[in-house]
C-alpha cells in the first residue's frame, strides 16, 4: 500500500479555511454544506428553531433535506442530499452509547426520506470539529475525497482515482493517509461505501474507528434503505474526518456532575448484570439467536418458520467461540456494554479477497438471521464470510438476507429457474449460490443486479416478465413501503405487526420490538393497549436519533428498581437517566412527558414528509401477509395443531372436514382485519385522521404547525 503515491494522484479541487469556535450545551450553532457540482463549501447557521423542534440527529437531517428537495425529487438527483448529524448528547464520553450518527437521504427503495443509525466515531469528531451536521448534495463529475481536519479549520475536495472502492482496504488506506502518525490513527474516521454500492439499491455506507488493540479499522454501518449507493452516484468515495482532543467535557455541558453521576450508575449496573442478562460484553447481539428460535421468532426459509431443527449450528455459543473475547469493544469511548464484537483471522474462502485473513465485524443477530436461518444456511463460516462481504462491499445484511430468501421461494416454486438466474441454483441453504449472488452484486452483473434492485422492484420485475403471480408476490415478497423486513417473525405478535407495518421509513425494529411484551408475556391485550404502546414506544426510540444515542443501553440492562417498576416495559429508571442527561448536557429541564412530545414533533414532520414524496397514507402502511400469518399449505400444516386450535378457540370455526386451502381463507380474513382495527386504534392514538394523516389540530398541540408542514397537510384531508 504505496499511500505517497495514492495520495499523489489527487487534484485538490477547493479547499476552506473556517474558525474552529466552541461548543456550548451539546451544539455548535452551525452546520456544514458541501455541494459537489460546484464544489461549494459554506457553513450554516443553527437556529433556535431547529434546535427547539427537532432537536438534532435525524431531526436535523429531516429537516434539511426536507428544504433541499421537492415533492418530484427523485434519490438520484443531484439535490438530493445526504445528511449527518449526530446531536446534543452525541459524544459524550460518561454514558454508554453515545457516539451515534444519524444519516439522512432519500431511498432508491422508497423513494421517500430514510434514516438510519451507526456507530463509529465520526458523528462526535465532526461535531467537536465544528458542525452540528454535514449536508452533501450535487454530483461530482470524478470520485472525491472530502477531507475534514477539526483542528487545522480546513476542509477540502480532492479528486481521488487510485484509493480502492471495498470499505475494509479503502479505510486502512485513508486512514494511515489523513492520520499523522501511528497514534494519530484513532482520530481518524472514514465514511465509504464499496463497489456493490455502485451497481444495487441495498448499498450501505460503513463508518470506521481505529481499534487501538487490533491495530487496524472497525467498520459500523448505516444500513438501510441505500444510502449507500446515493453516496456512490455522487461520485464520493468517501469522507474523512480527524478530530485530536476527545475528552469528556467538549461538549461544554451545563452540569458535568449530572452527566458523572448518570453514567457512574449505568456503568455499575453493566458491570453487575450483563453476564447474567444479555452477555453483550461476550457476544453482542448475536445473544438472542437461540432465543427466537426457541419462542419460534427466528426468519427460516423466508419468513415461512420460525425455527428449525440446525439452528444450534449458529447459535451464539458458536459464535462466542469463534469471537475474540476480553477485547474492550465499545465503538465509543467509554461505552462499557462494548457490544462490538469482532471475529479476528478470518480467512475468506471466496471471491476476490481469497485466502486473505480479515477482521469480520460481527456478527449481530440480524446479520446470523438474515445471511443464515432466512436462507436456509446453517454454516456458521459462511454466514461470517457473507457478513465480510457485505460489510466491505457496502450491501445491507437485513435487506440482503431478506430479498435473497425471496428470491429463493421464487426459485422452488418455479417463478425463476437456472435459465432465468444464469446459472445459479438459488434453493434454500445453496451456500455456493449465495456468494456468487453477492460477488455478482460487487461486480454489477448476472442475476445479482437484478436481486439488488430489491424486491418491490423484482416484484414487478417477475410478474411482467415471468407471469408470476402477482398476489403471490405480495404475499411472500417481505417488503413494505419498498424497505426490506428486517428478522423477526411478527405472525402471532399482532402488535409487532403494527410495529412493522405503521413506520415512517418501513419494516426496521427500530421503532417498536413489542413481540415479548404481546405474544410472550400479554402485557398488552386490548386494540387500545397495543395502540398505546405503538404511541410510546416508536416515539421513544426516535429520541434517540434526535440525540446520538445507541438504544441498547436503555433496555438490553435491566436495573434492579425495575421489578417494583409500575411500567417495566419502558425500564423506567432508565428513562429518568435519559431526561438527566439531555438536561445535564443542554442545560434545559425537560420531564419524561416532554420528551416524548420531542420526539412526536419530528416522528409526525417525518410522516408528512412522505406524504409530501407521494407515500405515507394508510394504503403504504398495509403489509404482506407472510408478515401476518400462513401463506402457503406448507406452512399452515407446519403449525396446524396450533392454527386449528386458533380457529376452534378464537375465531369460532371448527376446523374438522376443512382443507387446509379453506383454513387458511378463513384465518387471513380474520388475521387481516385484526390488523386494519388496529391501523384504526394506532391512528387514533396518534392524532391522525383514518387514511393516516396527522391532523392540523395535533400537530397545534405539539407545536409543529409550521406553515409549510401545515399546508402539505391540508392538501390531504
Amino acid at each position: 500500500m504505496n499511500i505517497e503515491k495514492l495520495q499523489s494522484a489527487h487534484k485538490l479541487l477547493n479547499e476552506y479555511k473556517y474558525e474552529l469556535g466552541k461548543l456550548e450545551r451539546g451544539y455548535t450553532n452551525r452546520t456544514l454544506y458541501i455541494n459537489l457540482s460546484d464544489n461549494t463549501i459554506k457553513e450554516k447557521p443553527v437556529t433556535q428553531m431547529m434546535k427547539d423542534k427537532f432537536i438534532g440527529g435525524k431531526g436535523f437531517g429531516l429537516w434539511y433535506l426536507w428544504n433541499a428537495v421537492t415533492p418530484e425529487t427523485k434519490w438520484n438527483d443531484p439535490e438530493n442530499e445526504i445528511v449527518i448529524s449526530s446531536g446534543p448528547i452525541g459524544g459524550i464520553t460518561q454514558y454508554p452509547g453515545a457516539g451515534k450518527s444519524l444519516v439522512v437521504s432519500l431511498s432508491p427503495l422508497t423513494g421517500m426520506p430514510i434514516d438510519s443509525n451507526v456507530g463509529g466515531y465520526f458523528g462526535p469528531l465532526l461535531k467537536f470539529s465544528g458542525f452540528d451536521a454535514l449536508e452533501l448534495q450535487g454530483k461530482a463529475e470524478k470520485d472525491v475525497i472530502i477531507f475534514i481536519d477539526g483542528n487545522d479549520g480546513t476542509i477540502t475536495i480532492e479528486e481521488a482515482p487510485e484509493e480502492a472502492i471495498d470499505s475494509h482496504i479503502l479505510g486502512e488506506q485513508l486512514t494511515e493517509m489523513y492520520a499523522k502518525s501511528e497514534e494519530d490513527k484513532r482520530n481518524v474516521a472514514v465514511i465509504s461505501a464499496g463497489t456493490a454500492a455502485q451497481n444495487t439499491f441495498i448499498g450501505l455506507l460503513n463508518f470506521t474507528f481505529y481499534d487501538v488493540r487490533r491495530k487496524a479499522i472497525r467498520l459500523k454501518q448505516a444500513g438501510r434503505g441505500g444510502i449507500g449507493r446515493v453516496f456512490r452516484d455522487k461520485g464520493i468515495k468517501a469522507v474523512v474526518i480527524r478530530f485530536e482532543g476527545v475528552k469528556g467535557n467538549l461538549n461544554n455541558p451545563a452540569d458535568q456532575g449530572k452527566l458523572n453521576r448518570t453514567g457512574i450508575k449505568l456503568h455499575k449496573e453493566i458491570h453487575d448484570f450483563d453476564d447474567k442478562q444479555c452477555r453483550m460484553r461476550q457476544i453482542g447481539t448475536a445473544n438472542i439467536i437461540e432465543i427466537m428460535d426457541q419462542y419460534d421468532l427466528l426468519p427460516v426459509h423466508n419468513y415461512k418458520y420460525g425455527a428449525h431443527k440446525d439452528t444450534y449450528k449458529i447459535a451464539s455459543n458458536v459464535f462466542r467461540d469463534k469471537i475474540t473475547q476480553g477485547m474492550a469493544d465499545g465503538c465509543w469511548y467509554g461505552c462499557s456494554l462494548s457490544c462490538a464484537k469482532a471475529v479476528d483471522n478470518f480467512e475468506v474462502k471466496t471471491g476476490p479477497y481469497k485466502g486473505q485473513k480479515v477482521i469480520v465485524d460481527g456478527p449481530e443477530y440480524e446479520n446470523a438471521a438474515a445471511l443464515g436461518s432466512n436462507v436456509g444456511i446453517f454454516d456458521p463460516d459462511v454466514v461470517l464470510e457473507l457478513n465480510f462481504y457485505c460489510d466491505t462491499y457496502a450491501i445491507d445484511t437485513i435487506s440482503f438476507g431478506t430479498l435473497t430468501a425471496f428470491v429463493m421461494e421464487c426459485y422452488e416454486n418455479g417463478i425463476l429457474n437456472k435459465e432465468r438466474t444464469g446459472g445459479l441454483e438459488l434453493n434454500f441453504g445453496n451456500a455456493d449460490a449465495t456468494l456468487e449472488l453477492i460477488h455478482q452484486m460487487s461486480r454489477g452483473e448476472g442475476f445479482g443486479k437484478i436481486a439488488g434492485l430489491g424486491i418491490r422492484k423484482m416484484k414487478e420485475i417477475f410478474a411482467k416478465e415471468y407471469g408470476a403471480d402477482p398476489n403471490f408476490l405480495q404475499d411472500i415478497g417481505m417488503e413494505q413501503k419498498g424497505l426490506e423486513f428486517s428478522e423477526y417473525l411478527p405472525k402471532e405478535s399482532l402488535a409487532q405487526q403494527g410495529g412493522y407495518g405503521l413506520t415512517n421509513k418501513g419494516p426496521q425494529h427500530d421503532e417498536a420490538w413489542l413481540i415479548f411484551m404481546d405474544m410472550v408475556n400479554n402485557q398488552i391485550p386490548t386494540f387500545e393497549d397495543k395502540a398505546e404502546a405503538l404511541h410510546y414506544f416508536p416515539m421513544f426510540r426516535t429520541w434517540f436519533g434526535l440525540n446520538g444515542l445507541c438504544k441498547l443501553p436503555w433496555n438490553d440492562i435491566i436495573p434492579e428498581s425495575n421489578k417494583t417498576a409500575d411500567e417495566p416495559a419502558k425500564i423506567p429508571e432508565h428513562v429518568q437517566n435519559y431526561v438527566d442527561i439531555f438536561n445535564g448536557v443542554t442545560g434545559k429541564n425537560i420531564d419524561k412527558e416532554e420528551l416524548i412530545v420531542q420526539s412526536e414533533r419530528v416522528y409526525n414532520f417525518q410522516r408528512i414528509f412522505n406524504i409530501r414524496m407521494g407515500y405515507g397514507k394508510r394504503i403504504h402502511d398495509k403489509i404482506p401477509y407472510r408478515a401476518a400469518g400462513p401463506v402457503t399449505v406448507e406452512e399452515y400444516e407446519s403449525r396446524q395443531e396450533r392454527y386449528d386450535n386458533q380457529l376452534k378457540d378464537i375465531i369460532g370455526v371448527d376446523p374438522t372436514g376443512k382443507s387446509t386451502e379453506e383454513k387458511i381463507k378463513i384465518m387471513r380474513a380474520y388475521r387481516e382485519d385484526q390488523y386494519e382495527q388496529l391501523t384504526d386504534a394506532v391512528y387514533k392514538r396518534r392524532g391522525w385522521t383514518m387514511d393516516g394523516v396527522p391532523t392540523v389540530e395535533h400537530l397545534q398541540k405539539i407545536g409543529m404547525d409550521l406553515p409549510e408542514v401545515v399546508e402539505v397537510v391540508k392538501q390531504h384531508l
